[in-house]
């Protein structure tokens, strides 16, 4: 079995310090406002950032959150519309690649990730009502509720990326 959430990165996180007993409700409402979060995170930035031994730069980032929200936004839609359950892993290396996240321009990228974040709220705010439960290739059993955490937890842990490069751009340093 896979890990993840947690027990993969420690409660609180061990690296972005993100609290891992945050609701479901409260993880939608965390997600909502990441738009304006990263908006306000990259201002004045071209993108093409980056920080020595992170694997993407800046705009890479923003198109990864954003990726992650659209794909776990469908499964869970998935599930609750269809009954269909199982889900596969993906592979976001892969998915980078295919999309060429370093060369997206950062207005677009921030332009998608508004659409992601609301379409994982609603998503995930009916899947929660319908108390879905995925059954995952290489996790197993996840509930919304897990689900709704660590998308949360990605989304944190990577604005806490960007806050380095940003800090590291301008010769500080951040947690």
């Amino acid at each position: 079995m896979e890990l993840w959430g947690a027990s993969l990165y420690g409660d609180p996180c061990r690296d972005c310090g993100f609290d891992w007993s945050l609701t479901p409700r409260e993880a939608v409402v965390l997600v909502g406002a990441l738009p304006a979060r990263y908006a306000g995170l990259v201002e004045g930035l071209r993108g093409d950032e980056r920080l020595p031994g992170l694997a993407w730069n800046v705009t890479a980032y923003v198109s990864h959150v954003t990726d992650n929200l659209r794909n776990w936004a469908e499964r869970l839609a998935g599930a609750r519309l269809s009954d269909a359950h199982r889900v596969p892993g993906y592979d976001q290396d892969l998915l980078a690649n295919a999309r060429h996240y370093a060369e997206i321009p950062l207005a677009g990228a921030l332009w998608s990730l508004r659409w992601a974040a609301a379409a994982w709220a609603e998503s995930v705010s009916a899947a929660l009502d319908a108390g879905v439960v995925l059954d995952h290739a290489t996790r197993g059993s996840q509930s919304t509720e897990d689900v709704a955490r660590n998308n949360a937890h990605d989304a944190v842990h990577h604005a806490w990326d960007i806050a380095r490069i940003v800090a590291h751009r301008r010769g500080s340093s951040t947690r």
